[in-house]
């Protein structure tokens, strides 16, 4: 992504061995790069939701098992890093892939040699998560290719943030949005707003904001009638996990936006890469649904009149309320799902169509 005309990764090593990354928590209002050199800041910052997004997730965990090895690269301690990263955020499955990977990679090495290797093995998985999204980017660019050459311009709903700030680089769903962009094709794109953190209105619009692309925020509860006045062409999200048969789950708010754009006729997709596939999920009930503090919901963060960033309450005095990070949108409401291979049908003949290697998985 590019930021005042300086390319930016969301997480990457510095030459002195430290790692940095955006600091999505600060953002639109401020940004801000931070810099983790312990497994204790990786599990903190992805817990805290400095770093999101279930490939940056990922490639952040990396990192943190990296920096563990460095201090202590015995068995025990490459267990308890793993076991300790495992138990930041349950729903993404980006994050257990990636630290199955790292597991993988180091166990079989002497312990002498895993620190270079653990940080070679995060670098490879963050520069093969760039190529990766681009592919999906590539592919997702055909289907708004084809409105383009039927109406001109292209009107695309999105939810939550799966841009390059959720990757390491060009994102899920925003991937072929930019590329459209960069082809001169007319695009325009609704932002849900994305309750009860904002990663809509924060994040994704910050994001199209810098790229120049035309788009405007929208409440989580307008997309409906958008479709509705006929005003979106197709909708594109992300996922953090797919089940073997085709069930996503992603950002609360995704299974409404599923609904309404059936109702209406609207092609609804999904874009991800092969890392956010549980193979060993049939049954979307399976998957953790994350559930985060009250107080995402009670309060907000914004910025004042005067220039001040601050914290203000909205709900009644004494009102408890909930707050559930994901939803689970079926494979029947899914027109179809954007992966680096290629587009296919939700459901386990479509992705076994795409990964045959996978058949005899489980």
């Amino acid at each position: 992504m590019k930021v005042d005309n300086k390319h930016y990764h969301s997480i990457w090593r510095e030459a002195s061995g430290d790692v940095s990354f955006i600091d999505q928590a600060q953002l639109p209002h401020s940004f801000e790069i931070k810099t983790l050199s312990t497994l204790a800041q990786a599990a903190t910052a992805i817990e805290q939701m400095n770093v999101r997004g279930a490939p940056c997730i990922g490639a952040t965990a990396a990192f943190g098992v990296a920096f563990a090895m460095q201090e202590d690269p015995s068995d025990p301690n490459l267990g308890a890093a793993i076991d300790r990263l495992k138990q930041t955020r349950p729903t993404a499955v980006n994050l257990f892939w990636a630290l199955e990977q790292m597991r993988t990679a180091l166990e079989s090495i002497a312990p002498a040699a895993r620190a270079e290797a653990a940080f070679k093995q995060a670098e490879v998985i963050c520069m093969d998560d760039i190529k990766t999204c681009k592919r999906i980017g590539e592919h997702g660019l055909s289907l708004i290719r084809e409105v383009a050459e039927k109406k001109g311009r292209v009107n695309v709903l999105t939810h939550c943030n799966a841009g390059a700030l959720a990757c390491v680089d060009w994102g899920t769903a925003l991937a072929p949005l930019y590329l459209a962009h960069e082809a001169g094709i007319d695009i325009h794109v609704w932002v849900d707003e994305t309750r009860p953190r904002n990663q809509g209105a924060f994040l994704t619009a910050w994001e199209l904001g810098a790229a120049g692309i035309p788009h405007t925020v929208i409440t989580d509860n307008a997309g409906g009638h958008l479709m509705q006045q006929g005003l979106v062409d197709l909708c594109i999200v992300g996922a953090d996990r797919t089940t073997r048969g085709g069930d996503v789950a992603n950002k609360i708010g995704t299974y409404l936006k599923a609904l309404a754009a059936m109702d209406n006729h609207v092609p609804f997709y999904v874009a991800f890469p092969f890392s956010t596939i549980d193979w060993d999920i049939r049954d979307s009930t399976q998957i953790i649904i994350e559930e985060r503090e009250a107080s995402e919901v009670t309060h907000v963060r914004g910025l004042t009149a005067r220039g001040q960033l601050e914290t203000v309450c909205i709900t009644a005095p004494g009102s408890p309320a909930a707050n559930y990070g994901f939803d689970i949108t079926p494979a029947r409401l899914i027109t179809g799902l954007i992966t680096e291979r290629g587009i296919t049908h939700a459901s386990e003949t479509g992705l076994l169509k795409l990964y045959p290697e996978r058949a005899h998985a489980n």
